[in-house]
């Protein structure tokens, strides 16, 4: 219901939006890129600044990993959650969310990293296990449709500015096909989250 209400949806977004940006920076690292900052700004679209070629298979893959990051890391919290490893991911999340802290190129940015950091690492610090796995649980899910949602608005709006269209210039390849490729690589995710999500629910109502 969070993700279908407009006005709930715009503050539900902010850590869509933060993991679609870390989404570019982490697999830009991966590709030999230099990561030197974000912006998340309040309108809740953003830029994720990376230093490398100017062109080239790193360049594509820093670039498309923006739209399926969302999903995939949602996909990846349940799983573990799921695998008992709540500790492990709230830890994980955090140096995370301190590492992109310190590369916020705006004052909305660093704001919105110091409240994620905060609660992550109240979360952890507390070492509850069961609330623990629940708030992370429900955080995968909140990531898996948002990202959905995010998917479907870029495919619907086309705009040539977004990810999609910058692939294309890139690539030669029509931005309706790079979103396709999100679009798999989302369904690839979200059914292997699928098997632990009916878990935790039959667990929830026995």
């Amino acid at each position: 219901m969070v993700l279908v209400l407009t006005p709930a949806w715009r503050l539900a977004r902010v850590p869509v939006t933060v993991v679609h940006e870390l989404g570019h920076a982490v697999v830009g690292i991966l590709c030999g890129r230099r990561f030197t900052g974000f912006v998340v700004n309040p309108d809740m679209s953003g830029h994720t600044v990376t230093r490398g070629r100017p062109r080239g298979p790193a360049l594509v893959a820093t670039t498309a990993a923006g739209y399926p990051a969302p999903v995939v890391t949602g996909a990846v919290l349940v799983v573990s959650v799921g695998a008992g490893h709540s500790d492990l991911v709230l830890l994980v999340a955090l140096v995370a969310c301190l590492f992109g802290l310190v590369r916020a190129r705006s004052l909305y940015t660093a704001v919105v990293m110091v409240i994620l950091v905060g609660a992550i690492a109240a979360l952890w610090w507390t070492g509850a296990a069961e609330p623990g796995a629940a708030v992370v649980t429900s955080v995968g899910v909140l990531l898996m449709v948002g990202g959905w949602r995010q998917l479907v608005n870029v495919a619907r709006h086309g705009d040539r500015a977004q990810d999609p269209g910058m692939l294309a210039v890139m690539t030669r390849v029509p931005a309706p096909v790079w979103v396709l490729v999100f679009t798999a690589v989302g369904a690839a995710a979200t059914w292997w989250a699928v098997p632990t999500l009916v878990e935790a629910v039959h667990a929830v109502l026995a």
